[in-house]
């Protein structure tokens, strides 16, 4: 049924293209002519205007075949991480993989090449299926932008599938909410060799802060992480400013806002115990603090019809799916918060976000054969 050369040939293309976020002016141009050779109506969002891209998002429609049923949903994204400048991506022994000191862009060109070479099936096969909306989103992997977006305005689908997570044989129903989390502390330079005694660190409140904060795995529901510490000038200056840039993400609504509560409390903790005295007053290190919803939860139901039909496609097929849920979130976190209840399927990609990045010839086409199954199946609902 699955054509392993077109597969083959379609991810060698698309992940020849580099396509890192805010650049996917090339490979959006590919995709939109790929996608009208296949008989599609592709429309590009105006959502490179909000967010300073070479492109929109695409949404890509096919009509029904054989079949009056609702309209299903399929989605992956155009964007990669870096470094992704001049990548090359080489096949040896069935398995894809960069040439040289680039990402390979498996994640999420494997998902890309899947949704088409599945509708190259139901096309050449004339396969019953229901109207199809395929969305290539813009810059997801820098805070899924394009599809926070995206007009959903133009989508009828109510149910779908994201082909967006590493590995294959599984499927995540659940992923976490998240919060990005800004912290700027100010405290008072002064000459560190001269008179310490009149300024306040920022590099130490922030030190002390950090030091009693819970950090990594809180539980089995919720991870923190200070990811990035900005600040300084000179080593002979006490530091004034400077910026932590960090997350929290949990399964638990009420549990990511008691962590993003209690790493306030404790750079609040930090800051009031940097009482100085200068020129006779006392003074302290100042906080300010920004929370940002990064992305929602995302809880499908195991009864939901989407995954009871996916995982009865698996079934069929000799290849069950493993359920479970995702540590990161993902373009389907935000579908499900706009009312289409989606899934994320693995799309064979490993070792993502990294120079290492593969992804088996093998794993394509299995995933790309149940996704023909899936549609097909649901072309019956």
């Amino acid at each position: 049924m699955i054509n392993v050369k077109r597969l083959s040939d379609e991810f060698f293309r698309l992940a020849s293209i580099s396509s890192p976020s805010f650049h996917e002016g090339e490979i959006a141009d590919y995709l939109t002519q790929r996608f009208r050779e296949l008989g599609g109506d592709v429309e590009m969002d105006d959502a490179a205007s909000a967010i300073g891209g070479e492109a929109g998002n695409l949404i890509i429609r096919f009509a029904g075949q054989h079949s009056t049923a609702a309209p299903v949903l399929l989605s992956s994204h155009m964007d990669t991480v870096s470094p992704a400048e001049g990548v090359q991506p080489v096949l040896e022994n069935g398995v894809f993989r960069s040439a040289g000191e680039t990402i390979l862009g498996a994640d999420d060109k494997s998902g890309i090449a899947e949704i088409i070479e599945a509708i190259c099936v139901l096309k050449e096969q004339d396969l019953p299926h229901p109207p199809l909306e395929v969305v290539i989103t813009v810059c997801e992997e820098v805070g899924l932008l394009g599809a926070k977006h995206l007009d959903v305005s133009k989508l009828m689908a109510r149910h779908g599938l994201v082909l967006d997570t590493s590995g294959v044989g599984s499927v995540a129903h659940m992923a976490p909410c998240a919060n990005k989390l800004r912290f700027l502390i100010e405290g008072v330079e002064s000459h560190a060799g001269l008179d310490p005694e009149h300024g306040i660190s920022a590099i130490q409140v922030a030190a002390k802060a950090i030091s009693i904060m819970k950090l990594g795995r809180i539980d089995e529901q919720t991870t923190a992480n200070i990811g990035i510490i900005q600040g300084g000038q000179a080593t002979n200056i006490v530091p004034r400013h400077v910026q932590l840039l960090g997350e929290a993400r949990s399964f638990d609504e009420q549990a990511l806002q008691r962590q993003t509560e209690h790493m306030i409390d404790c750079l609040k903790q930090a800051a009031d115990a940097s009482v100085v005295e200068i020129h006779g007053e006392p003074t302290q290190a100042q906080l300010t603090t920004e929370i940002m919803a990064d992305y929602p939860l995302m809880d499908v139901p195991v009864d939901a019809p989407v995954l009871q039909r996916l995982c009865a496609a698996a079934e069929r097929l000799k290849r069950p799916l493993t359920v479970g849920r995702s540590g990161g979130g993902s373009d389907a976190n935000l579908f499900n918060q706009y009312g289409i209840q989606t899934v994320n399927l693995a799309s064979g990609m490993q070792k993502v976000h990294s120079v290492n990045e593969f992804v088996l010839v093998d794993d394509l086409e299995q995933v790309a054969r149940l996704v023909v199954t899936f549609i097909q199946d649901m072309a019956e609902a």
